[in-house]
Protein backbone atom coordinates (compact mmCIF):
# COMPACT_ATOMS: atom_id res chain seq x y z
CA UNK A 1 0.00 0.00 0.00
CA UNK A 2 1.10 3.59 -0.57
CA UNK A 3 0.79 5.85 2.48
CA UNK A 4 1.18 9.62 2.53
CA UNK A 5 1.98 10.97 5.98
CA UNK A 6 1.53 14.68 6.63
CA UNK A 7 3.41 15.40 9.83
CA UNK A 8 6.77 13.94 10.78
CA UNK A 9 6.65 14.40 14.54
CA UNK A 10 6.55 11.57 17.04
CA UNK A 11 3.28 10.01 15.83
CA UNK A 12 4.01 10.37 12.13
CA UNK A 13 7.51 8.97 12.55
CA UNK A 14 6.29 6.01 14.61
CA UNK A 15 3.67 5.13 12.00
CA UNK A 16 6.16 5.55 9.16
CA UNK A 17 8.48 3.06 10.84
CA UNK A 18 5.71 0.51 11.35
CA UNK A 19 4.41 0.86 7.81
CA UNK A 20 7.79 0.65 6.07
CA UNK A 21 8.77 -2.39 8.16
CA UNK A 22 5.60 -4.03 6.89
CA UNK A 23 6.65 -3.36 3.30
CA UNK A 24 4.40 -0.39 2.54
CA UNK A 25 5.62 2.66 0.62
CA UNK A 26 5.59 5.93 2.55
CA UNK A 27 5.91 9.55 1.47
CA UNK A 28 6.45 11.95 4.37
CA UNK A 29 5.76 15.67 4.48
CA UNK A 30 6.07 18.39 7.09
CA UNK A 31 5.71 22.15 7.32
CA UNK A 32 9.46 22.81 6.92
CA UNK A 33 10.04 21.22 3.54
CA UNK A 34 11.13 17.84 2.13
CA UNK A 35 14.83 18.62 2.47
CA UNK A 36 14.51 18.54 6.28
CA UNK A 37 13.33 14.92 6.16
CA UNK A 38 16.47 13.49 4.56
CA UNK A 39 17.84 11.76 7.69
CA UNK A 40 14.49 10.14 8.52
CA UNK A 41 13.95 8.98 4.94
CA UNK A 42 17.45 7.47 4.88
CA UNK A 43 16.72 5.63 8.12
CA UNK A 44 13.43 4.26 6.81
CA UNK A 45 15.01 2.88 3.65
CA UNK A 46 14.16 2.44 0.00
CA UNK A 47 10.37 2.42 0.42
CA UNK A 48 10.36 5.91 1.97
CA UNK A 49 10.52 9.32 0.36
CA UNK A 50 9.77 12.94 1.20
CA UNK A 51 7.59 15.54 -0.48
CA UNK A 52 5.22 18.41 0.08
CA UNK A 53 1.88 17.86 1.84
CA UNK A 54 0.14 17.96 -1.55
CA UNK A 55 2.55 15.37 -2.94
CA UNK A 56 2.06 13.13 0.10
CA UNK A 57 -1.72 13.38 -0.29
CA UNK A 58 -1.56 12.59 -4.01
CA UNK A 59 0.78 9.67 -3.36
CA UNK A 60 -1.18 7.85 -0.70
CA UNK A 61 -3.86 5.19 -0.97
CA UNK A 62 -4.23 6.29 2.64
CA UNK A 63 -3.28 9.80 3.79
CA UNK A 64 -2.35 10.15 7.46
CA UNK A 65 -2.92 13.55 9.04
CA UNK A 66 -0.40 13.10 11.86
CA UNK A 67 -0.15 16.63 13.23
CA UNK A 68 -0.81 18.29 16.56
CA UNK A 69 -4.16 19.86 17.37
CA UNK A 70 -2.83 23.37 16.78
CA UNK A 71 -1.36 22.40 13.40
CA UNK A 72 -4.45 20.73 11.97
CA UNK A 73 -5.88 23.72 10.08
CA UNK A 74 -2.59 24.60 8.38
CA UNK A 75 -1.91 20.97 7.49
CA UNK A 76 -5.38 20.44 6.05
CA UNK A 77 -5.25 23.66 4.02
CA UNK A 78 -1.94 22.58 2.43
CA UNK A 79 -3.87 20.06 0.32
CA UNK A 80 -5.99 21.54 -2.47
CA UNK A 81 -8.83 19.03 -2.20
CA UNK A 82 -9.65 16.16 0.13
CA UNK A 83 -12.51 14.84 -1.97
CA UNK A 84 -12.46 11.05 -2.26
CA UNK A 85 -9.28 10.56 -0.25
CA UNK A 86 -9.03 7.96 2.51
CA UNK A 87 -7.74 9.94 5.50
CA UNK A 88 -6.47 8.44 8.74
CA UNK A 89 -6.62 10.97 11.58
CA UNK A 90 -4.83 10.14 14.84
CA UNK A 91 -5.32 13.71 16.12
CA UNK A 92 -6.15 14.47 19.76
CA UNK A 93 -7.16 17.82 21.28
CA UNK A 94 -3.95 18.17 23.24
CA UNK A 95 -1.47 21.02 23.57
CA UNK A 96 2.02 21.00 25.06
CA UNK A 97 2.55 23.81 27.56
CA UNK A 98 5.36 24.68 30.00
CA UNK A 99 3.20 23.05 32.69
CA UNK A 100 2.67 19.84 30.75
CA UNK A 101 0.05 18.46 28.39
CA UNK A 102 -3.19 20.43 28.32
CA UNK A 103 -6.53 19.11 27.01
CA UNK A 104 -8.09 21.65 24.66
CA UNK A 105 -11.70 22.55 25.36
CA UNK A 106 -13.67 21.85 22.17
CA UNK A 107 -16.98 23.10 23.56
CA UNK A 108 -20.01 21.13 22.47
CA UNK A 109 -18.26 19.57 19.45
CA UNK A 110 -16.44 16.25 19.55
CA UNK A 111 -12.81 16.43 18.39
CA UNK A 112 -13.49 13.87 15.67
CA UNK A 113 -16.23 16.08 14.25
CA UNK A 114 -13.91 19.10 14.21
CA UNK A 115 -11.14 17.26 12.37
CA UNK A 116 -13.59 15.79 9.86
CA UNK A 117 -14.82 19.29 9.01
CA UNK A 118 -11.28 20.22 7.87
CA UNK A 119 -11.11 17.44 5.25
CA UNK A 120 -14.46 17.85 3.43
CA UNK A 121 -15.34 15.17 0.93
CA UNK A 122 -12.79 12.74 2.34
CA UNK A 123 -13.46 9.27 3.69
CA UNK A 124 -12.00 9.96 7.11
CA UNK A 125 -11.15 7.25 9.59
CA UNK A 126 -10.30 8.00 13.21
CA UNK A 127 -7.62 5.71 14.64
CA UNK A 128 -4.17 5.24 16.19
CA UNK A 129 -4.88 8.05 18.67
CA UNK A 130 -5.16 6.09 21.93
CA UNK A 131 -1.44 5.50 22.45
CA UNK A 132 1.25 7.77 23.79
CA UNK A 133 3.80 8.32 21.06
CA UNK A 134 6.41 6.40 23.04
CA UNK A 135 4.10 3.38 23.28
CA UNK A 136 2.99 3.62 19.66
CA UNK A 137 6.63 3.48 18.62
CA UNK A 138 7.12 0.14 20.36
CA UNK A 139 6.64 -3.30 18.84
CA UNK A 140 2.86 -3.87 18.66
CA UNK A 141 3.40 -7.52 19.56
CA UNK A 142 2.91 -7.70 23.34
CA UNK A 143 2.53 -10.68 25.71
CA UNK A 144 1.73 -13.08 22.91
CA UNK A 145 -0.87 -10.75 21.41
CA UNK A 146 -1.19 -7.54 19.39
CA UNK A 147 -2.00 -4.01 20.42
CA UNK A 148 -5.53 -3.01 19.49
CA UNK A 149 -6.29 -0.03 17.26
CA UNK A 150 -9.85 1.28 17.46
CA UNK A 151 -11.26 2.68 14.23
CA UNK A 152 -14.31 4.83 13.47
CA UNK A 153 -15.51 6.04 10.10
CA UNK A 154 -18.52 6.49 7.88
CA UNK A 155 -17.14 4.67 4.84
CA UNK A 156 -16.81 0.89 5.12
CA UNK A 157 -14.26 0.65 2.32
CA UNK A 158 -12.03 3.26 3.90
CA UNK A 159 -12.17 1.49 7.24
CA UNK A 160 -11.26 -1.82 5.60
CA UNK A 161 -8.27 -0.17 3.92
CA UNK A 162 -7.03 1.34 7.20
CA UNK A 163 -7.70 -1.93 9.03
CA UNK A 164 -5.57 -3.80 6.47
CA UNK A 165 -2.80 -1.26 6.98
CA UNK A 166 -2.98 -1.64 10.77
CA UNK A 167 -3.22 -5.43 10.76
CA UNK A 168 -0.35 -5.85 8.29
CA UNK A 169 1.80 -3.65 10.53
CA UNK A 170 1.28 -5.89 13.54
CA UNK A 171 -1.75 -4.30 15.20
CA UNK A 172 -5.30 -5.61 15.56
CA UNK A 173 -7.93 -3.23 14.19
CA UNK A 174 -11.42 -3.09 15.68
CA UNK A 175 -14.29 -1.22 14.02
CA UNK A 176 -16.32 0.84 16.51
CA UNK A 177 -18.84 2.19 14.00
CA UNK A 178 -19.40 5.59 12.42
CA UNK A 179 -17.53 8.78 13.23
CA UNK A 180 -20.50 10.03 15.25
CA UNK A 181 -20.97 6.74 17.11
CA UNK A 182 -17.45 5.41 17.54
CA UNK A 183 -15.33 8.55 17.50
CA UNK A 184 -16.53 9.97 20.84
CA UNK A 185 -15.87 6.61 22.51
CA UNK A 186 -12.11 6.94 22.10
CA UNK A 187 -11.66 10.66 21.62
CA UNK A 188 -9.58 12.17 24.43
CA UNK A 189 -11.76 11.99 27.52
CA UNK A 190 -14.08 9.38 26.00
CA UNK A 191 -14.99 6.20 27.91
CA UNK A 192 -12.51 4.07 25.94
CA UNK A 193 -9.74 6.66 25.55
CA UNK A 194 -7.64 5.40 28.46
CA UNK A 195 -8.65 1.74 28.29
CA UNK A 196 -8.00 1.35 24.58
CA UNK A 197 -4.28 1.92 24.94
CA UNK A 198 -4.06 -1.10 27.24
CA UNK A 199 -6.10 -3.55 25.14
CA UNK A 200 -4.30 -6.54 23.66
CA UNK A 201 -5.81 -8.97 21.15
CA UNK A 202 -4.68 -12.52 21.88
Amino acid sequence: MKVGIIGAGRIGTALARHFTRAGHEVKLANSRGPETLGPLVSELGATASAGTPQEAADFGDVVVLAVTWDQKENAASAVSSWKGRTVLAPINPLRETPDGIQVVDTGDRHPTEIVASLVPGSRMVKGFNTYLSTVLAENPAVDGGRRIVLLAGDDAGAKRKVAELADSSGFQAIDTGSLAEGGPLFDTGGPLSMLAGKLIAL
